[in-house]
């Protein structure tokens, strides 16, 4: 991929790199090598990233040419906004308070050039903040009430760079531009990159360490230089071309702003982030269910301003009945009630993190179907029996690991009844056309839909137990054909349309063409649109 550093002055960056040019804004726009050039990482250090100036229409452009572009017109987006920016740094608060208790007054402003800082005492800082907000040149600034709190963060253009760290900046860059990541060539065997997105210290993450070992060796097979990465490499997401995450998910999560950039930087991303959205809160996924007439256990939203005296008074569903935080996973927040009591106790203590609660009827099963679905299509089925004397399959109550959950059963899709067939793909079609699994539970000629995780399991040993390394390839497939799918697209519908416009704005003869581009440019759409179903009564609420 070539690395190309869009400057005001090509004069000022110096840089002694190889694999780097320095070039104006104007050659960026007007040239056809740049935009023809279908693999380009542009770092964008214009005078000014104001709307409508050069610098915001190279970001602009770049991304309507297809490359990847540091800041991007998100990221400028994005910093205009207090409150995303306070809450996209929540991760990083208690190094923030760490990193800043010596400084005295309540204001403080930090630069970061290219990740580092100038003062050894906020590195660690300014690397973090650099995964989280990318740009080339970041200024972030912080007030203190009782605690440090971010107040604001912007792309630096370098005209404010104080002229006293010039010299520090061109020393950083070189340092940024010199590293393997960006001098590496694509070996040729691997047209593509793929990132795995997993946590080492996970309890129970999605795949095991045996499966996360056949997926690499999958994506070779399908043409991938495959990576693990952590959720330290945030800021290492433009080097790839797809994102496969294989740790647990969730919305106010480090997970879904993986998710959400990767999106935004035009990979190819299991789980996208509407999925994420869609299937981690269960309030949402209860709703969409109902609404798309799947058959689902007796459900009702219980919001905490009713009381919960009053909602334990006028309890319909009987007992027992289940309790489920909106975010839970792998069994975890999911509470049995058996008396009046046990469910006011465990209502006060889903209350204190959530002001809704799901509630539904108990339906007694010796296994929960478990049906895997990738691209609208079942691609894995197993049965999975509840723990040793507990009713679910996990029970994180024991004592010992040996009976965490209960035996597993994996079968053809081919033997698996028509019926929970059916019902599977009905669910995980209503979400997407992603990688999903669908829980359901079979009573006689009873199916009824559980939920549906965008985070399926896949453990080695387990879910490939029919398939085997073919579960693997399939998956890798499907990441290779929506990459060549997404960029015969763009190659089509895009790239020329583009070229043109960045030769009217250099011009000065702009046109609609170019305010629609901007406009899409500027609210992508990252919100997972109502899914269309047949209107059905709305889910059942408690009464007020």
């Amino acid at each position: 991929m070539r690395n190309v550093i869009v400057a005001s002055h090509k004069s000022q960056w110096p840089l002694s790199v190889g694999g780097v040019d320095v070039i104006t804004p104007r050659e960026y726009l007007t040239g056809k090598t740049y935009a023809e050039c279908t693999s380009m990482r542009v770092f964008n250090l214009c005078r000014s990233y104001r709307y409508q100036t050069m610098g915001y229409y190279v970001s602009l452009l770049a991304e309507a040419r297809g490359h990847r572009v540091m800041p991007d017109v998100t990221t400028l987006q994005d910093c205009r906004f207090q409150t995303l920016t306070r809450a996209v740094a929540d991760d990083v608060d208690e190094l923030i308070q760490h990193s800043l208790r010596h400084v005295h007054s309540s204001r403080f402003e930090l630069n970061i050039y290219f990740g580092e800082a100038t003062m050894p005492r906020y590195r660690h800082l300014a690397h973090r903040l650099y995964s989280l907000f990318e740009a080339p040149l970041l200024k972030v600034t912080f007030e203190k009430a009782e605690d440090w709190a971010i107040q604001q963060v912007s792309p630096l253009p370098f005209t404010r760079v104080p002229p006293d760290d010039h010299p520090m900046v061109l020393s950083f860059a070189e340092k940024f531009f010199s590293k393997k990541a960006f001098r590496r060539s694509r070996q040729q065997h691997y047209p593509y990159d793929l990132a795995i997105l997993a946590n080492p210290q996970e309890t129970a993450p999605p795949s095991d360490a045996d499966a996360l070992q056949k997926f690499m060796q999958a994506a070779n097979r399908a043409g991938f230089n495959a990576e693990l990465i952590t959720r330290d490499d945030y800021s290492r997401l433009a080097e790839f071309d797809a994102l496969f995450i294989r740790e647990t998910t969730a919305v106010n999560h480090h997970t879904y702003r993986f998710a959400r950039r990767a999106h935004a930087e035009g990979l190819v991303v299991i789980d996208d982030p509407w999925s994420i959205l869609r299937c981690t809160n269960k309030v949402y996924l209860a709703e969409m269910l109902s609404r798309a007439r799947i058959p689902c256990p007796k459900t009702v939203v219980l919001h905490s301003s009713d009381g919960v005296q009053r909602i334990v008074d006028r309890w319909q569903l009987g007992y027992p009945a289940v309790l489920k935080q909106p975010d839970s996973a792998f069994s975890l927040g999911v509470k049995k009630v058996k008396t009046p009591e046990q469910l006011a106790t465990v209502l006060h203590e889903f209350f204190e993190t959530s002001d809704l609660v799901i509630a539904q009827e108990f339906v007694e099963s010796q296994f929960d179907w478990r049906v895997g679905v990738l691209g609208r299509k079942p691609l894995y089925a197993c049965k999975y029996y509840m723990a040793a004397g507990h009713w679910q399959i996990y029970n994180w109550q024991t004592p010992t690991t040996d009976n965490v959950s209960g035996r597993y059963e994996t079968l053809a899709v081919e033997e698996v009844p028509p019926k929970v067939l059916e019902m599977a793909l009905r669910a995980a079609n209503a979400v997407g056309d992603g990688f999903y699994g669908v829980d359901l539970k079979q009573i006689g000629n009873r199916v009824i839909v559980i939920e549906v995780n965008d985070n399926p399991s896949v453990d080695g040993d387990v879910e490939d137990q029919v398939l085997g390394d073919e579960l693997y390839d399939r998956i890798m497939r499907f990441f290779r054909r929506k990459i060549e799918e997404a960029r015969s697209e763009v190659s089509n519908t895009e790239r020329r349309p583009a070229a043109r416009h960045g030769l009217a704005i250099a011009s000065g003869t702009t046109h609609s063409g170019v305010t629609a581009a901007a406009e899409t440019a500027v609210s992508p759409d990252f919100e997972p649109s109502a899914t269309a179903a047949p209107e059905a009564p709305p889910l059942a609420v408690s009464p007020r």
